[in-house]
């Protein structure tokens, strides 16, 4: 297994090389700059001189040129090799602090959110995709499959809008905005996070549902699962030892399809809850324009779909005993 992690962590680096040069020249076909920004953003007759501004963050050099001191292949304008090969994502041009600095304070409340929308998912998916099968055709199958249809149908970001907006006017309700640390108040801390978790919840959980329910109709057809039954097993005994563990690898990769969707949906739900996570971080970054904040944030996000990936990938080998990495 060692070595198969190891060939799998080399195969990732030419694509987060791949990735990087994207995300570059992606930030720079925006319309619109950093200096188109600061004009906008300033009052009375305050003139930007564009070509000293340029010349200040690198900007007047060939956009190749930039990329390799973004890299860190090439110096700086000031000496010295600083970029992402030396682990340095620059410094925020709107804010003035270091990329990596601002995205220490934020990822934990990704992560957090992240993390309790998996949770949630899988608790809503697998109990409900499980019951479907067993009760195929029958009144709670068609429940079922109707959750899971509603569940991938309505867009996250409207049912986040709805859950601030009609509690506030039905019953002046409205969910924590204000940050409370885990440490400081685990009981404030998870109502703040529990109405976007489960949002977020509920846009994964219809496709895992789905996938769940129809894995589960071909594990029970199985010889070995019709055998059981003849032994006069348990039907709990059935379902969770031979059945779920045996569909549960298909349901592994829906999974770790829908974790990008998962990284999307963060980014909106962190702004209309009002979370300082890396999501609505990477709103500000791109509506200011600033290129080194924005390429950093969505490396991180690349890289760690790319560690995610792989311990999906070594999960199997704990579904089923047969499979060896090499």
């Amino acid at each position: 297994m060692r070595t198969y992690i190891i060939k799998r962590l080399l195969f990732a680096l030419p694509t987060l090389i791949v990735v990087s040069f994207i995300v570059f020249w992606l930030a720079r076909l925006l319309p619109g700059d950093y200096i188109d920004v600061l004009e906008s953003a300033s009052t009375g007759d305050v003139r930007i001189d564009r070509a000293m501004v340029e010349k200040n963050l690198g900007l007047d050099a060939p956009a190749i040129v930039q990329y390799a001191r973004w890299m860190g292949f090439a110096p700086q304008p000031g000496g010295g090799f600083k970029g992402l090969f030396q682990g340095n994502f620059g410094t925020s041009w709107w804010r003035g602090d270091t990329v990596a600095k601002m995205i220490g304070k934020s990822w934990p409340i990704t992560i957090e959110l992240g993390v309790l929308g998996l949770i949630i998912s899988q608790l809503i998916a697998l109990p409900i995709g499980v019951y479907s099968a067993l009760r195929q055709d029958k009144i709670g199958d068609y429940l079922g499959r109707s959750f899971a249809i509603l569940a991938i149908s309505l867009p996250s970001f409207w049912v986040g809008s709805m859950v601030i907006i009609f509690p506030s006017i039905w019953w002046g309700y409205m969910p924590p905005i204000m940050h409370i640390r885990f440490i400081e108040d685990p009981i404030g801390n998870l109502k703040m996070f529990v109405a976007p978790a489960a949002i977020l919840g509920m846009a994964m959980c219809g496709l895992t549902m789905r996938m769940t329910r129809t894995m589960m109709l071909e594990v029970l057809r199985q010889d070995y699962v019709r055998t059981a039954w003849a032994k006069g097993l348990r039907e709990r005994v059935i379902i969770v030892r031979h059945a779920l563990k045996n569909a549960l690898m298909p349901v592994m990769t829906v999974v770790g399809i829908q974790v990008p969707i998962l990284v999307g949906g963060m980014v909106i739900i962190e702004e209309i809850f009002n979370l300082s996570g890396m999501g609505r971080l990477t709103i500000g970054a791109l509506l200011n324009r600033d290129e080194p904040l924005t390429s950093g944030l969505v490396m991180v996000f690349s890289v760690a779909l790319v560690f995610i990936n792989l311990a999906i990938d070594l999960a199997y080998s704990f579904l089923d005993p047969t499979i060896r990495y090499e």
